[in-house]
């Protein structure tokens, strides 16, 4: 583990903390039963900002292959929304770029190849380069190359001095989680053709501060985007912001476009304007942030206490991942607070989240078990989950909807 000593987009030691969550475990880190005697690995989780480089940003880095391990059970192919929606994400993609058998879509962190079996099923060349085990091996079984590595310049020029170029880089919920970011961006500019299009979804951290979305803070997401800090960040490596979309997926996120020419959509002018207005790119933006998070932590922390209290069960429904590991360590939500989890990624089954214990179980068990109410970690699923559960509510069971402030349905 290190800690930085200046912003990871321009340099400067002068930081501000926005919010400090402690020590924390790490996300996607499941243990099984023979594990459950030993200690988790926990690091300290603060959150800065830089006025210069206009990036909110966490100030450690946890060695990759501990955030990555082998058993990384994150695959996106099990959320069908998340799969219809990387698979519109595709064919804007396609709108934009004449793209045919002799192009090339290279993805970095491709997981388990969700987006880029669009592209191939269109007869267009494809290339995922993702460094867990796991998910690569199956995008790999399901014919998407997959290169079993982190997006480095080091991989990319490998890649590159094979003759292979891309038209398109695609990078979906990646950017936020990168140590180096001048790495990735020398990758890009390895790889990318010179009339070549890339497009990558990040979170957008005005979202997260509307809405007060304070589990989207975890270890993997080192760093916070909004569209001024996305543009001075790229248009320093010679890349331009020349579209952007406001999308919902992970509580509200971007899809932004950049090439080497500078041509700015009316949107992308119309969204730094809004960012200029509202002082995206000052600390006062964001210092009210730690109060309003308290706020609910301290709401959070009452209801489902005065819930227990009067007798009701309670589970979670979400497992393991990033918002999941923050909202129970945050909350010191464990065994004691919540009998179990649901998940309905079949990976997780039997196995136990990190710090809070929590068994996983299949989804069906609420139908089955019937718990009173099910903290819904995976809050920004509401409508999808509200839907594949409905057997359950209608049983007599209630979600406690943790964000942007507690409610419940």
């Amino acid at each position: 583990m290190s800690r930085i000593t200046g912003c990871r987009a321009s340099g400067d030691p002068h930081l501000q903390t926005i919010l400090d969550f402690g020590r924390s475990p790490l996300a996607d880190q499941l243990l099984d039963e023979s594990e459950l005697g030993q200690e988790d690995p926990i690091y300290p989780l603060e959150l800065v900002f830089c006025e210069r480089s206009a990036l909110a940003q966490i100030t450690e880095n946890v060695p990759p292959d501990i955030l990555y391990r082998g058993d990384y059970p994150y695959f996106t192919s099990v959320s069908e929304g998340l799969v219809r929606h990387f698979t519109a994400g595709a064919e804007q993609i396609l709108a934009k770029r004449d793209l045919g058998p002799g192009s090339l879509v290279i993805e970095a962190a491709s997981n388990d190849g969700y987006q880029l079996k669009v592209f191939r099923d269109r007869g267009i060349g494809v290339l995922g380069i993702d460094p867990a085990t796991g998910p690569a091996k199956a995008a790999e079984d399901a014919g998407i190359e997959t290169l079993c590595e982190f997006f480095s310049a080091e991989v990319a020029q490998r890649v590159a001095d094979e003759g292979r170029h891309a038209d398109v880089i695609t990078g979906n919920n990646v950017l936020n989680l990168v140590q180096d970011l001048a790495d990735f961006a020398r990758a890009i500019d390895l790889l990318l053709k010179p009339d070549g299009l890339v497009c990558l979804e990040v979170p957008y951290f005005v979202d997260t501060i509307d809405k007060c979305a304070f589990d989207n803070v975890f270890h993997q997401n080192t760093t916070y985007w909004t569209a001024t800090s996305l543009s001075r960040f790229f248009e320093a490596h010679g890349l331009h912001l020349n579209d952007v979309e406001r999308i919902s997926t992970f509580g509200g996120s971007l899809r932004v476009y950049f090439e080497r020419t500078s041509a700015p959509s009316q949107a992308v002018k119309d969204l730094l304007e809004e960012e200029r207005s509202r002082g995206v790119d000052t600390f006062d933006f964001y210092s009210a942030f730690a109060a309003r998070v308290e706020s609910i932590r301290s709401e959070l922390v009452s209801m489902i206490e005065g819930l227990k209290a009067d007798g009701k069960r309670i589970v979670a429904y979400g497992a393991a991942g990033g918002m999941a590991t923050t909202l129970l360590s945050y909350l010191d939500l464990d065994r004691t607070k919540l009998d179990y989890a649901v998940d309905i990624n079949p990976k997780k089954h039997g196995r136990y989240t990190s710090g809070s214990r929590l068994r996983i179980d299949p989804a069906e068990r609420l139908v089955e078990d019937r718990p009173d109410y099910a903290l819904l970690l995976a809050w920004n699923f509401a409508d999808e989950i509200v839907e594949q559960q409905s057997e359950y509510l209608r049983a007599g069971g209630h979600f406690i909807v943790p964000v942007p402030e507690p409610r419940i349905i």
